[in-house]
């Protein structure tokens, strides 16, 4: 079989910011992956879709926990058609609409097939990391689908223990996680207030499910938007906190939280330069949160690292992937996408998710 020259973005090396990164990232030819070199399981993907994440940026510059070695091809999520099985590949056929599992190939696995990103014409896999896409999903929903949804799903009910009938406050409500940690949280039954910073962004987010949104930047409450969240609890307080925003708003929210609430640290989008760039690493920019506070309400602080915790526990994977997994195929979670772009513009649109102009996904087709 013959197919065809395609293209992909290169990443040549880490830089201090990933949009210092941004600037050094090329797209070069790609020739397509020869059979005749590939295992015996592998399945080649013409790749359609790929999704343009925040960890595609922290780990251009080597501020991701995970860190490929340069050069490499970003684009730790896809989907596409099956262009190729091998003899041995189980499961699938050529013309499959498949997604590919960002913990077993692509930039943030730990095996063989680190260098195979989605910003790229083609991809390989092994046969057990591509699946067919579940549900009426489209491609671009599908390559959304597990990072997001898994993250959410580990933090709220792994993690958190949400139960139904429960208040939680999700900051970040309109990033792909935070969308996908409201979308999880009124399937468990729980009561959602989400947070932002723009109102058109959280209409957005109040259409997808949230029960309220409060708005931290514009709140005209003079002891502050905690108190708004609060209100809006009777006064009682919210039982989960999902933060993966950090910063100020951190500290903020321990001021509406009930006694022994949850506060899960998902994440540090307003500082996200808390480690040194250039893949150095170290944490000189740490978040902190006071401890007074944390004593006196009684909270447990939980750090939710979705991958890290999957590396070190294998086994927690498999729930977790099951139920989104369940629901995706009954339609019962879909993820939304605000914008798409072809290859040619990965800047455009990598700039656009720095820039918190995404609302849920963000698509790029190669």
């Amino acid at each position: 079989m013959t197919l065809a020259v395609g293209r992909r973005v290169v990443v040549p090396r880490f830089e201090e910011s990933p949009l210092d990164a941004l600037e050094g990232m090329t797209i070069e030819a790609q020739p397509a992956p020869d059979p005749k070199t590939l295992a015996a399981h592998d399945v080649i993907i013409a790749v359609k879709s790929a999704s343009v994440g925040w960890v595609d940026l922290l780990m251009s510059s080597g501020q991701y926990q995970h860190m490929p070695q340069p050069p490499y091809c970003p684009g730790l999520e896809y989907a596409g058609v099956v262009a190729y099985t091998g003899p041995e590949a189980t499961g699938i056929l050529v013309g499959d609409s498949v997604l590919v599992d960002g913990f077993l190939a692509g930039p943030r696995s730990l095996g063989a097939y680190q260098s195979y990103g989605g910003f790229a014409s083609w991809a390989v896999a092994p046969c057990e990391a591509v699946r067919r896409v579940p549900g009426e999903l489209t491609l671009d929903q599908a390559c959304n689908l597990l990072g997001n949804y898994e993250t959410a799903y580990h933090c709220l009910i792994t993690r958190g223990r949400l139960q139904p009938k429960e208040t939680v406050l999700i900051h970040g409500a309109s990033g792909s996680t935070g969308l996908a940690a409201v979308h999880v949280a009124k399937l468990a039954g729980a009561t959602v207030i989400a947070t932002g910073r723009n109102d058109d962004k959280l209409a957005i987010v109040k259409s997808q499910g949230a029960d309220h949104v409060i708005n931290t930047k514009t709140s005209s409450n003079p002891k502050g938007w905690a108190h708004d969240c609060k209100a809006l609890t009777g006064g009682a307080g919210v039982d989960v906190i999902y933060d993966g925003v950090g910063g100020d708003i951190s500290i903020e929210s321990l001021r509406c939280v009930k006694f022994g609430a949850r506060f899960l640290i998902v994440g540090w989008a307003a500082t996200p330069f808390v480690a040194k760039g250039k893949g150095e690493r170290g944490a000189p920019n740490a978040n902190t949160l006071p401890t007074n506070l944390i004593m006196m309400k009684g909270l447990d602080v939980l750090g939710c690292p979705t991958v890290i915790s999957t590396v070190m526990n294998p086994a927690s994977r498999a729930p977790r992937l099951d139920a989104v997994w369940a629901w995706a195929e009954q339609g019962k979670i879909v993820p939304y996408i605000s914008h798409a772009y072809p290859l040619e513009d990965y800047r455009v649109a990598m700039r656009a998710k720095w820039n918190n102009e995404v609302i849920g996904g963000c698509v790029l087709h190669p």
